[in-house]
């Protein structure tokens, strides 16, 4: 009865305040308007991830990045939505950010401070939009909420207590999770009667209470999917870990929706790479596309492989964000409109592509990777790698060995930046769309992957900051401060020099400058005042 009710009120809403709406039909045309709400303006939510559908050669809008969450503003949800509202009269389609509609940004979801009436309102302006613009498809992705394990790992965007006690409320709930799931020892139960009494009752009811808000406004999304509203809607287990109060929650929220199915709804593990599973969804829907996708793994664990930040294998990840983005796996690359290839550690561990340790040298593993990589190339098939063993870069030893021979612009698409399933998700969402694109589109965006995820993320990074004490004035990794320019200026000046040495010729990349938008190290914004030419070397490559 409430499904009837709402569906009436929006019925009569439509009829009585907008006639013209209901009168209006939006057409199909071969090129639709997209309007794109991101979750926050970091270049990796919004820039990049809008880039890979203008590649297509898609229309799409976003939001003008100063009504974004950043990091120092967590961002307008009252004004991006209006700007919604006004932008999506003659769009098709619309891609949004439930976090930046109801909390301003992902980081805005973690830290705000609005009254659960509040919020409520804000998703019952779902119900109003879809009202409004009743042929629009809409699309919808949100978080549930990170559980960090420590400060460090926070990256300095969780309430100030997380800096005390971070590790304890990580441990606390995850023995909450596992008292849930199977029950605590007594070792572990002293463990968390302990945990209760170390963490300030303020710090951990200031946290949960955010989380509930969250969790209901999850629910409450749910419902809005049951009752037709959307066209899909992706809940992502941000950072999180087999036992969590994120993986707890997750759980709840599956079980809400499970009789949606996962062709409507699915919560998932990760969350960055959301935006462009559901745009990927959103042109696959449109042209009536559902792409084969063949997926192998390094050899070893392989997708048994629980990488860092997640909690479950990296193939039961790789099989839910398939379905998610509309495709379909199958058993044989001969069968497949692409191959994607995993390279996972032999030994099921993921480590930190900053380390030292990532020094280029090969490790076990990565001979056969490679070798998969060229047999896969060499038999025509577009190719494209998920680069998973080092979380947040790439794996050093493999690009050397890509490099070495000439494979880097011979892949559809590449990732290696963040999380696992934050690559995983996004490598398959550009490899579905790869055929959509000219070669020197895909060129490009494989470019901005090599410059993010391997020239400054698995090494100009880590030099930066050993050598941010060099500089004058003050700043930190995770707050540059004062030390913000000519922590620019250096990291621009290496990574020229690394381009020279490890990327082609290609005219434009002395005009590359790089910036940190977020006042930290964490990740960096890559401009050219000149756009890449790869005419020059493609010509010289295939003479070759």
């Amino acid at each position: 009865m409430r499904i009837l009710a709402a569906l009436l009120a929006a019925f009569v809403m439509v009829g009585c305040a907008m006639p013209s709406a209901m009168a209006k039909k939006i057409p199909h045309p071969d090129i639709p308007k997209v309007v794109f709400v991101p979750h926050d303006n970091r270049p990796i939510s919004d820039e990049q991830t809008a880039d890979t559908m203008k590649a297509i050669g898609w229309n799409v809008e976003t939001p003008p990045e100063e009504i974004l969450g950043s990091r120092d503003n967590l961002g307008n949800p009252d004004d991006v939505w209006d700007w919604l509202d006004e932008t999506a009269a003659d769009a098709n389609i619309a891609v949004l950010s439930s976090d930046t509609l109801l909390y301003g940004s992902l980081v805005g979801s973690r830290k705000h401070d609005y009254p659960q009436r509040v919020i409520d309102s804000r998703i019952e302006r779902f119900r109003e939009f879809k009202a409004l613009h009743p042929d629009l498809k809409i699309y919808v992705f949100g978080s549930i909420m990170r559980t960090p394990r420590s400060a460090e790992a926070s990256g300095g965007v969780e309430p100030s207590y997380y800096e005390s006690y971070g590790s304890d409320i990580f441990r606390y709930t995850a023995l909450t999770d596992k008292m849930e799931i199977e029950g605590l020892t007594k070792r572990e139960k002293k463990e968390f009667e302990f945990l209760g009494k170390l963490i300030p009752k303020d710090a951990i009811d200031d946290w949960l209470s955010r989380r509930n808000k969250n969790f209901s406004a999850n629910k409450k999304l749910i419902q809005l999917e049951r009752e037709g509203l959307f066209s899909y809607l992706a809940l992502g287990r941000d950072d999180n870990a087999p036992y969590s109060q994120t993986h707890m929650e997750s759980r709840k929220l599956a079980a809400e929706g499970a009789d949606l199915g996962p062709s409507k709804f699915q919560a998932m593990a990760g969350i960055d790479e959301f935006a462009m599973l559901m745009l990927t969804r959103a042109v696959n829907d449109w042209t009536s596309s559902v792409p084969f996708v063949y997926v192998r793994y390094n050899w070893g664990r392989g997708g048994n492989t629980v990488p860092k930040y997640s909690d479950e294998k990296i193939s039961d990840s790789m099989k839910a964000h398939v379905v998610a983005a509309g495709g379909l796996m199958v058993n044989s690359p001969k069968n497949a409109d692409f191959v994607l290839l995993v390279n996972t550690n032999p030994n099921g561990q993921t480590y930190e592509a900053n380390d030292r340790a990532n020094d280029g040298k090969p490790r076990e593993g990565t001979k056969y990777f490679a070798d998969l990589v060229q047999e896969s190339v060499e038999s025509g098939k577009p190719t494209c790698v998920a680069d998973v063993s080092y979380a947040n870069g790439a794996d050093n030893a493999l690009m050397e060995m890509l490099k070495g021979r000439d494979l880097l612009f011979k892949l559809r698409a590449y990732s290696g930046w963040n999380t696992p399933t934050n690559s995983t998700g996004f490598v398959l969402s550009q490899g579905m769309l790869a055929s959509k694109m000219t070669d020197e589109a895909c060129d490009r965006l494989l470019m901005t992957r090599y410059l993010d995820d391997w020239a400054y993320q698995a090494n100009i990074r880590g030099i930066v900051a050993r050598q941010l004490g060099w500089l004058r004035a003050s700043g930190t990794y995770s707050a540059l401060g004062d030390r913000k320019r000519a922590a620019e200026a250096r990291t621009t000046n290496f990574m020229k020099r690394f381009a020279e040495e490890n990327l082609p010729p290609m005219e434009g990349l002395q005009y590359l400058e790089v910036t940190f938008p977020w006042n930290r190290m964490f990740e960096a914004k890559f401009d050219l005042s000149k756009p890449f030419d790869f005419q020059e070397y493609k010509a010289a490559h295939m003479a070759e």
